[in-house]
């Protein structure tokens, strides 16, 4: 099948060419033959109705040195192309949901798009896991400091975030009579003014590490990409110095998969990280998920080529 993909990314000339995922899944995507348009979030806009892109030619290859080169720019109908992957890191601020209204236009004018935009505004990546409380540890969503209090005070030891957050940021452990209580609190909901979550401390994250457990189209690959936290610091994160350590999924982790996947993949969303602790799951990573290169370094699996696949059938069955 010959497709025409387009990409939007982060300035693919900053990327971290070992770790990213995007990579993975433009060199997958080329070795099919398809053809590729590089997009950042300032290269689409909408008129009359209609979403635009000004597309640049993309060729990507395995080379450390020199993984990509880009074309001259055109300007073209996004609803011309088959599938367009959203690929842009969070925060997920009010620049990314405008860039989902453009993507939902496009998606209307007959392109697939990876993930799907009103996905991508609905799940909130620790929100969302309120949809399937049987998957998770106790959890508490509150603007208020004194629920958040007894909540500590219920369970000993708690972590709180904020709900924008990424790669570790801003998590803090708390334990019960912790003098930094008041001010932690004080911090992540700006005196009750935002919204932050707390959950149950999971003791398994300090020598099982936080698990991604990747899905394409609601499927699990069969092998996790466990964050373990250097032995200072309470975060399973690559970002925050986590050692990666690849295993084979446990029966617990494939339950979680198919209790959440078939959810994900019929709201059209083809490529989704769960984090599992201690066999709960703690977020649900729909806007960018990474992990691929980690993972495809230890087995001989290709993720991005199993991506290109689920795309190809999304594709077939649009077309009947």
């Amino acid at each position: 099948m010959s497709v025409r993909l387009g990409v939007i990314m982060d300035p693919i000339s900053a990327i971290h060419y070992a770790k990213d995922s995007t990579l993975a899944m433009l060199l997958a995507a080329q070795a099919r033959g398809w053809s590729l348009s590089y997009f950042e979030q300032r290269d689409v806009w909408l008129r009359d109705g209609v979403a635009w892109g000004r597309a640049r030619p993309l060729t990507v290859q395995a080379d450390p040195a020199g993984w990509f080169a880009l074309g001259e720019p055109v300007a073209l109908r996004l609803g011309e192309l088959d599938a367009i992957l959203m690929r842009k890191d969070p925060p997920f601020d009010t620049e990314y949901i405008y860039t989902t209204y453009i993507l939902e236009r496009a998606e209307a004018q007959g392109a697939q798009v990876i993930n799907r935009p009103r996905g991508l505004r609905d799940m909130n990546e620790k929100v969302y896991t309120a949809w399937f409380p049987q998957c998770c540890a106790p959890t508490l969503i509150t603007r208020d400091m004194a629920d958040m209090a007894a909540f500590l005070a219920e369970h000993g030891k708690i972590v709180c975030k904020p709900l924008h957050g990424m790669g570790g940021r801003s998590i803090f452990v708390l334990e019960r009579h912790d003098k930094n209580t008041g001010v932690v609190l004080e911090t992540l909901t700006d005196y009750g003014q935002r919204f932050a979550i707390a959950q149950r401390y999971l003791p398994e994250i300090a020598t099982g590490g936080d698990t991604r457990v990747l899905l394409v189209d609601g499927e699990p690959l069969p092998f996790g990409l466990a964050r373990i936290p250097l032995p200072h610091d309470n975060r399973g994160n690559l970002a925050a110095g986590a050692r990666a350590e690849v295993r084979a999924l446990t029966d617990r982790e494939r339950w979680l998969a198919a209790e959440i996947g078939p959810t994900l993949a019929a709201a059209g969303m083809l490529f989704v990280g769960l984090d599992v602790i201690g066999g709960f799951v703690t977020e649900i990573n729909v806007t960018s998920p990474t992990g691929i290169r980690e993972i495809e370094k230890q087995h001989p699996i290709d993720i991005g080529g199993r991506l290109m696949e689920a795309i190809e059938r999304r594709l077939a069955r649009a077309a009947r």
